[in-house]
């Protein structure tokens, strides 16, 4: 095994421009959400290099939009594909799945980019980009894996399994149609942006829009009417108490580094038409986490009787409840045991490669790993280079140097998991 771990690294080493190069080439792709069709081209062309089996389809069954665990916001997902491509091993051995998703958010203020957000420049050793952190870093470390360790000549007793996927970003529809299609396997890795920790906990969450009604009147008798706004004062002010009351009950050690576990973000407001009116409504949005443990029934709960309770504390509630809608983006959480031996070979490698212990805790968001562990029945960790603070704000960049040695990391993990063949 020796000999392979050192082939493994030699080969990184010696390749590390064309890696470069293949990082810069699909973080000048633009793939947002459908958009995507480019970007997974390169990845199709790269597969194709590798000698790996295609399966290049079109999401969008009526398996997969009945599906009660679909919450993507379109149905129609047309000229841009999921892609996944599996590298036979000799049957004997466990599978992997390395799962990527190759969408990315959109760019936000261009003003605020010191560089064009497509541009794929290179600073000091940061590769900046949308989407180079989040997560197209992470896809190529899993490809400079497969790739590593194909060029070493080392066979692998089990399956491996690369999956690029679309559609993450709002809810996982990509890795759910994945799962539909057949792909399961005895393990899998997700790179996201974890800043090379581990994370066998991942946090789910839910987008929620809640309305409140009040009474229109003239400002200037403001009196006479009810104000919306404030209205949805009272309600922001328990969903607060509601958070924190949720926070208090995580007694889980790998969150004990993370202020606030599960969230409950309000990430956007409205009300209002005119400044001399008592506004009659007033809607905000926001996003829910959800613990490892926790199912999104239970979670919904708690934030629906919450708001019912209002109607004990304010008799405004008692003629005009509140109303909360459940739509859009939905993100199951993941749960892998302490002690999983996909957490041990992944530690092992970390070990091997930087010379010290990985930190080991709780996702403090949302991925397509509680799809592939809850619907497709698959032990998930998440591990991946890139920054967390950067992954959705401007001048998103990732550390290049990260990028290979997760990439190590990796591919060690594989020869433990899949095993290494003889013949």
């Amino acid at each position: 095994m020796e000999q392979q771990e050192i082939a493994i690294k030699t080969w990184l080493a010696d390749n590390h421009s064309r890696g470069v190069k293949l990082l810069q080439r699909l973080v000048q792709e633009r793939s947002v959400r459908g958009e995507e069709s480019k970007a997974q081209a390169i990845i199709i062309e790269k597969l194709r290099r590798l000698g790996l089996s295609l399966d290049i389809w079109e999401i969008g069954s009526p398996e997969l939009l009945n599906h009660p665990d679909f919450s993507c916001d379109r149905k129609n997902f047309y000229g841009n594909p999921n892609v996944v491509g599996v590298w036979k091993g000799t049957g004997v051995g466990r599978s992997i799945i390395l799962n990527g998703h190759i969408d990315v958010v959109p760019e936000g203020d261009l003003n605020e980019w010191e560089h064009d957000p497509y541009s794929g420049v290179i600073i000091d050793g940061c590769l900046y980009g949308r989407g180079s952190t989040d997560m197209k870093g992470g896809t190529v470390s899993l490809l400079l894996a497969i790739e590593a360790i194909k060029e070493s000549g080392i066979k692998l007793k089990g399956d491996v399994i690369f999956q690029s996927v679309i559609e993450e970003e709002s809810g996982g529809a990509g890795s759910l149609a994945a799962v539909l299609r057949g792909y399961h396997g005895d393990g899998a890795i997700i790179p996201e942006p974890s800043g090379m920790k581990i994370f066998p906990k991942q946090q789910g969450s839910m987008w929620f829009r809640i309305t409140v009604k009040g009474k229109s009147a003239h400002g200037g008798t403001r009196y006479e009417g009810v104000s919306a706004i404030e209205k949805m004062n009272v309600v922001i002010n328990e969903l607060q108490q509601l958070e924190k009351a949720r926070n208090q009950g995580i007694k889980d050690p790998l969150y004990e580094n993370i202020p606030i576990p599960i969230p409950i973000n309000i990430g956007k407001i409205q009300s209002g038409e005119w400044p001399s009116s008592v506004p009659d409504l007033a809607d905000i949005e926001g996003r829910m986490g959800v613990a490892p443990n926790e199912t999104l029934t239970k979670a919904r709960a708690e934030m629906e009787e919450c708001l019912r309770a209002l109607e004990k504390k304010d008799k405004w509630f008692q003629q005009h409840p509140v109303k909360i809608e459940w739509f859009g983006g939905t993100w199951l959480p993941g749960n892998l045991e302490e002690g999983h031996e996909l957490i041990q070979f992944l530690t092992q490698a970390y070990q091997k490669v930087r010379g010290n212990f990985p930190v080991i805790e709780a996702s403090p968001w949302g991925t397509d790993g509680g799809i592939l562990s809850n619907i497709g029945h698959t032990p998930v960790v998440v591990f991946g280079p890139g920054t967390t603070e950067v992954a959705h704000d401007c001048n998103e960049y990732i550390v290049l140097d990260h990028v290979f040695e997760a990439a190590e990391m990796i591919a060690l993990t594989i020869l433990n998991w899949c095993g290494v063949s003889d013949s």
